[in-house]
């Protein structure tokens, strides 16, 4: 099975299916905060969590969304210049505010010219039903997704990794949104502390069988200043290979449904904040090395995933 000249259902052709032209995500930072952060939950936030909430390629909080969203356009524009846009809510937790803020900032990015839909990133503790009111009200007017962080089903890693949530809130916020219709998106990261091959694997299994409609798969990386950084120094667990790294995204693309839409399958964090693995600063080498092993393989998205019996 393939998507164009990809052996895995990948998000640039999904979108360009849709829209019929290039479709770019612009990364912003609307100046939100995280209950995880803010003492409501925790004021450390996730072990691996940057000073910028995830989002260390985003726009500046310090401008508005429409100019960053220009500002972002105007780099682009003349690589693609019939592109459309997806606004990207990345930093931080993007629906942790009133409903009524909440639409003012997903309107501001709607308004703004070739802008064709949303992406919400978000914790699944922050999905109240008033919150679900306002995501589907956009959901009927837009294209929309919106990601949940996961990270691990392990409920050992989600401790160590200070999460926040155990998976039982995850599932309900699927069920929620689904019932609304609204797409999901789901990360997991590849290499948390301690976990095993077979941890992963479990964790991919499990969120192939839920109602999703696309998956990250994020490398983990440690970044200077995260309590991440500290905890390796005491611990010095180990940090995947690029090899075993793209042995095992294959690994995961095999098990999951060909419909779900692969939004990442690597990562590189900033270099002037990385600390490992610093083979990941080579972002085309590795995407070139997964597909070399699909190939070498004979493999493609799907081919070992088995449907639940009921």
């Amino acid at each position: 099975m393939y998507w164009d000249n990809k052996r895995y259902n990948y998000l640039s052709g999904h979108l360009k299916k849709i829209f019929g032209c290039k479709v770019i995500k612009l990364s912003l930072n609307a100046n939100f905060t995280c209950p995880n952060r803010d003492g409501s939950i925790s004021d450390k936030g996730c072990i691996f969590c940057s000073e910028k909430g995830s989002g260390d390629f985003a726009g500046s909080s310090h401008f508005s969304i429409k100019q960053q969203l220009k500002e972002q356009m105007q780099l682009l524009s003349k690589k693609w210049p019939s592109g459309k846009y997806i606004a990207y809510f990345q930093s931080f937790t993007n629906t942790y505010d009133t409903p009524e803020n909440l639409r003012k900032k997903y309107n501001e990015a709607l308004c703004c010219d070739n802008v064709v839909g949303l992406a919400i990133a978000t914790r699944p503790d922050c999905l109240s039903d008033d919150i679900i009111d306002i995501l589907d009200e956009f959901n009927k007017k837009t294209y929309m997704w919106v990601e949940l962080g996961l990270q691990t089903i392990h409920e050992s890693t989600a401790k160590l990794i200070n999460r926040g949530y155990d998976l039982s809130v995850f599932d309900k916020a699927i069920k929620k949104l689904r019932k609304k219709n609204i797409n999901v998106v789901v990360h997991l990261i590849l290499g948390l502390p301690f976990e095993s091959k077979n941890d992963i694997i479990s964790s991919v299994k499990y969120i192939s069988n839920l109602d999703i409609q696309g998956v990250k798969l994020h490398l983990m990386h440690i970044l200077k200043n995260t309590q991440l950084e500290t905890f390796y120094k005491n611990n010095k667990f180990h940090v995947l290979t690029q090899d075993e790294y793209v042995s095992l995204v294959v690994d995961c693309l095999e098990l999951i449904p060909p419909d779900i839409v692969i939004h990442r399958i690597t990562g590189d964090g900033p270099k002037d904040l990385l600390i490992e693995p610093m083979w990941s600063l080579n972002k085309r080498a590795v995407l070139n090395s997964i597909e070399k092993e699909l190939k070498d393989r004979n493999s493609y998205q799907g081919i070992k995933y088995k449907k639940p019996t009921i």
